[in-house]
């Protein structure tokens, strides 16, 4: 097949239907822990080459064979799962060690009937080795028969750029016997390179005269070690002691499916492996970035002049502590409500605290003596810690942790808006969780980014973090405030870690990273102005998403093509009663002048469920987020909406608004604010009318895209609100964080329907929610149908960047074979391997 020595197509070995890797009922191969490939269900009775190549390896079993294609790249065809069990019983191996093979030469035969019945599966897999030196991307995932083309590889780096070098330090050796069924094959022979990876020591394996490097899973392989044979592992580098020991412990312990202790499930279901000093959470707000981790803790106070008044200071620690007990108070009776026993103790714990006379009394007297009520508190509650910090008990200390924490959050009364963290520029902000106010404080401190122990990743704070371009990860749980303040970490929320313990040389190759993506963002920037065509001409338009004019002239600036989602909310939250219909004028006016000549989308007011506003007090609700929120607001405040509407009609040129309505499920939702709107344009004497939208953020509206496209002039997918409400699962759940995925077949199965019916009435779709803004996603959503993402600000010339090295005929072709995956991660997976990132 083509082979220019830099990129090969690799034909089909096997007849039947392709699977990605994540599919594969086997932990090892789904985990990529062998290297990236793809796996087929196999028809046939006869094993192919891929490819012109050098038989390396042929497994003494006659289940495997290893060829290694002229351009460099080692390719290990594995007929079947647990195959190594047979012993070579209904094999016909057809070619030798050293041979030289044309493309679709047969390489085995197998009795597909006697395997069949005598292995766990018969998904054989064909794994490129040495990934690190090879880019996979799949051609199809849908059923081939032999010879069809079905995999590109593409070579990384030049020839010779891995070469290996000298490891300084001391040389430690060990011996173990085997435990592996089977010997080393290639399961336990991926987990052994694996584990050597691990660390920065060179590992060798030992046998029969012979040895191989760790890193070659093809070496590892060719010193065909048996069941219970005896090896030795000799590392030589800076951690060789422990690359010894956990390459011995990985030797001597059998595998899990080697008992058949594990049932074959999707890796997708398996948490990911502990690995020292890393923590793993959820990618809320992507980058890579290092620096002084910063635990947040501490409100910092200004010098206290003392000669206050006594008696308003203790009026306002009466009012704040008033103030928070009420806070505490609807904490308990939502944790009552839940059943939530733990957070029930701690708070009542919170709440006997704020009564303690003891800490009072000292509060008091200090307030007697002239200090102020702030000053009074903390110092009141200092001195109450440090005892209890020194008397040794674990029970007493966690008692001071909740004392430190009853003194923020009455600090944070006390101060009002002045309040404010000491933050260190450059810092990686650790917190239990964050609110939007604090995200964008410490935004304006210049922190380089943030992780908490709970929170989701469509959460307002994560939304925020994208839009200020700052990494963030969530749901990294507990351990994360046990780590000591200042030490160095790096924060890869790309790939959902932190990394408690790097070295320098991790810390520069973070720099180096860093400066070479500010560098790809400058030159994507230069080009952001100009329009996103893909390489075969189908121009995706590119707009923002933004909550105020100034965000709008922000994207602008960024080379936004528009705004395509305002939030209107701004107006609403954090003040005593609504705006009225001048205010929302101006307010919207303002975005519009801020974006040129360029259209804006304004989302009509989406309160209740998660935001709640303190003047519209709505009833309570077991689950908020069904209840009366987006549209349904109209229903039972109709003077709300029309006054938003009025607002929105007298801004100027009217051709430019573009009005869009949330949480839609029927079309006489849609029909009902449609006549609203064109009585409201009869009253003002408006010859025009601005273009009307629905929001397609729960099933019901994807499901009935073809019945809304009729009476609507274009439809906007909010992928954070139909992840949740699609996959059962609240978007702000830190357990459930990482499954809340919008790439699930299952909401890509609702925008392909989305974008069906919007195209029967000739309708455009956009998507303005989180997966608008992650680059993976792009050739996706163009393949289903959608001609605009609204984006983070920030993001816009990095989006239009994507668009442009993409085929959109290419991009439709391939997602149809993403609707048939069984999980986000197979999508992922998919979609690296078929656009990688660059």
């Amino acid at each position: 097949m083509h082979n220019n020595n830099k990129e090969l197509t690799l034909s089909a070995p096997l007849s039947g239907p392709v699977l990605t890797l994540v599919d594969v009922p086997d932990p090892v191969f789904a985990s990529g822990a062998m290297g990236d490939g793809i796996a087929i269900d196999p028809l046939n009775d006869t094993l192919h080459a891929p490819c012109a190549g050098v038989v390396v390896h042929v497994a003494r079993t006659g289940h495997a064979v290893t060829l290694r294609a002229d351009n460099g790249a080692e390719l290990l065809l594995h007929l079947g799962l647990d195959t190594v069990e047979l012993q070579g019983q209904g094999f016909s191996m057809l070619v030798k060690e050293g041979a030289r093979v044309a493309n679709g030469e047969p390489l085995l035969r197998y009795d597909l009937d006697q395997v069949a019945q005598q292995c766990k599966s018969l998904v054989s897999l064909m794994i490129l080795t040495n990934s690190q030196d090879f880019q996979v991307r799949a051609i199809t995932l849908k059923s081939v028969k032999v010879g069809e083309p079905l995999l590109h590889i593409i070579r990384r780096h030049p020839m010779g750029a891995q070469a290996e070098v000298d490891v300084p330090g001391e040389e430690i050796h060990g011996h173990i016997r085997i435990a592996h069924r089977g010997g080393l094959h290639a399961r336990p022979a991926a987990l052994i390179r694996q584990t050597a990876q691990g660390f920065k020591s060179k590992s060798r394996l030992h046998f029969g005269g012979k040895s191989a490097t760790c890193d070659s899973l093809i070496g590892l392989m060719g010193l065909a070690v048996g069941e219970h044979d005896e090896v030795q592992v000799s590392c030589q580098g800076p951690d060789a002691e422990a690359a010894v020991q956990a390459i011995l412990a990985a030797l001597s312990t059998a595998l899990a499916e080697d008992s058949h202790a594990m049932a074959p499930t999707p890796i997708a279901q398996h948490k990911r492996a502990a690995e020292a000093g890393v923590l793993h959470g959820v990618c809320a707000a992507p980058g890579l970035v290092g620096g002084p981790m910063f635990r947040l803790n501490a409100i910092s106070l200004p010098v206290d002049a003392g000669n206050h008044d006594p008696e308003q200071q203790l009026q306002a620690l009466d009012t704040a502590r008033n103030q928070v007990r009420s806070e505490i108070d609807s904490t308990l009776a939502r944790a009552k409500k839940h059943k939530n026993t733990a957070e029930e103790a701690i708070f009542a714990a919170h709440l006997a605290l704020l009564e303690d006379p003891a800490l009072l009394d000292a509060a008091n007297r200090s307030i007697d003596q002239g200090m102020a009520a702030t000053h009074a508190w903390c110092r009141s509650i200092d001195a109450q810690c440090e005892v209890l910090q020194q008397l040794g008990s674990p029970l007493l200390a966690e008692r001071a942790n909740d004392l430190c924490d009853l003194k923020q959050r009455l600090l944070r009364a006390l101060l009002g808006e002045t309040w404010h963290y000491d933050v260190p520029a450059g810092a990686i902000v650790a917190a239990h969780e964050l609110t939007p106010s604090d995200l964008l404080q410490l935004s304006a401190q210049g922190v380089a980014g943030l992780c908490m122990v709970e929170g989701g990743a469509t959460s307002h704070v994560a939304i925020l973090a994208r839009g200020k371009g700052l990494p963030c990860l969530v749901a990294l749980g507990a351990t994360l405030l046990d780590q000591q303040q200042g030490q160095s970490v790096v924060l890869d929320a790309d790939g959902g870690r932190l990394e408690w313990m790097p070295g320098s040389a991790r810390l520069a190759e973070v720099r180096q990273a860093q400066l070479d993506h500010q560098q790809r963002r400058a030159a994507q920037q230069t080009q952001a102005h100009t329009p996103a065509l893909t390489r075969d001409g189908v121009q995706i338009e590119v707009a923002a998403n933004v909550a105020s004019s100034t965000e709008a002239a922000d994207a602008l600036a960024n080379g936004a093509d528009g705004v395509g989602l305002l939030r209107t909310e701004f107006l609403f939250v954090d003040r005593n009663t609504a705006p009225d219909e001048e205010e929302q004028r101006l307010a919207y006016q303002a975005v519009l002048d801020a974006m040129g000549d360029k259209s804006v989308i304004i989302r009509t007011i989406d309160v209740g469920g998660d935001k709640q506003l303190d003047y519209l007090p709505l009833p309570a609700e077991a689950n908020p987020v069904l209840g009366l929120r987006g549209i349904r607001m109209a229903q039972i405040r109709p003077e709300l909406l029309d006054q938003q509407l009025r607002a929105l009609l007298h801004v100027c040129p009217l051709a430019r608004c573009r009005i869009l309505l949330p949480m839609v499920t029927e079309v006489d939702e849609l029909l009902h604010i449609r006549q609203r709107l064109d009585a409201l344009c009869t009253e003002l004497e408006l010859t025009q009318r601005p273009e009307l939208g629905v929001m397609i953020e729960v099933p019901a509206a994807a499901l009935l895209a073809e019945q809304l496209a009729e009476h609507a002039d274009f439809l906007s997918i909010g992928t954070n609100d139909l992840s949740q409400y699609t996959l059962a699962m609240d978007r702000d759940h830190a357990g459930l964080a990482s499954r809340v995925d919008a790439l699930h077949p299952a909401l890509l199965r609702l925008i392909a329907q989305t974008c069906a019916g919007a195209a029967v009435h000739h309708r455009w779709v956009g998507v303005c929610g989180a997966l608008a803004s992650d680059p993976l996603a792009t050739p996706v959503l163009i393949g289903l149908g959608v001609s605009e993402l609204s984006v983070s600000p920030v993001q816009i010339g990095e989006i239009k960047d994507r668009v442009r090295h993409l085929d959109a005929a290419e991009c439709r072709r391939f997602s149809q074979d993403l609707l048939k995956l069984s999980s986000a991660a197979a999508v992922r997976r998919a979609c690296h391997q078929q656009w990688p990132l660059s």
